[in-house]
């Protein structure tokens, strides 16, 4: 009798002891789950934000060519800010990347909208007073033709490049650039990685 005893004892201790095995696996099992879990969820998000960052806040841009010499240089890869333009308006100087069926272009803003910009000795007018700086090195003043007087039209702007001799803008070809065809300003230049700095 004290041998069945001892033995249902035994075999209490070895289900307990079975229990908590399946129990401990079990709860491994769901641990391993969570944390695959935890890590698709952190990955998901991720790369949620990033496209929302690329779409409305930042993204990247490649400069082609060397109209914006020497702000910008050929091949360089600079961010631009989204986000900037959609709670303020452009504003003279800026450097802003330009949205066009064919391309995107980088050129930096010189007239605002309803403002007559003019030309004249290499030296900008607006609305007829001269202003001290249009933006480049005396040099590149030096290499600005003659225009104008134009009269820019209501929600566009007048943009040139920096490298005003060979530079295509608002003077020779591209024109007005509407408000909506401005998608960006060029803040910081990211590559080549020796050459990081803010574009102003």
């Amino acid at each position: 009798m004290s041998i069945d005893v001892i033995t249902y004892a035994k075999i209490n201790v070895e289900l307990c002891q079975f229990r908590k095995d399946v129990l401990f696996v079990a709860k491994e099992k769901l641990k391993r789950k969570n944390e695959w879990y935890e890590w698709i969820k952190a990955i998901v998000i991720a790369l949620l934000l990033a496209v929302f960052i690329r779409t409305f806040i930042f993204a990247t841009s490649v400069v082609e060519g060397d109209s914006m010499y020497p702000a910008l240089e050929d091949g360089e890869r600079i961010i631009f800010n989204k986000l900037i333009y959609m709670i303020n308006e452009p504003m003279r100087g800026d450097i802003v990347i330009i949205q066009q069926p064919d391309k995107n272009y980088v050129k930096r803003i010189i007239g605002l909208p309803n403002e007559t910009i003019e030309m004249r000795n290499h030296t900008l007018y607006i609305n007829g007073v001269e202003q001290p700086s249009s933006f480049v090195h005396e040099y590149n003043m030096l290499l600005t033709g003659s225009f104008g007087p134009v009269k820019i039209p209501e929600n566009s702007y007048f943009v040139m490049g920096d490298n005003r001799a060979i530079s295509k803008d608002s003077r020779n070809g591209l024109g007005f650039i509407e408000r909506s065809e401005i998608v960006g300003r060029s803040e910081v230049i990211i590559y080549p990685f020796d050459e990081w700095e803010i574009t102003r």
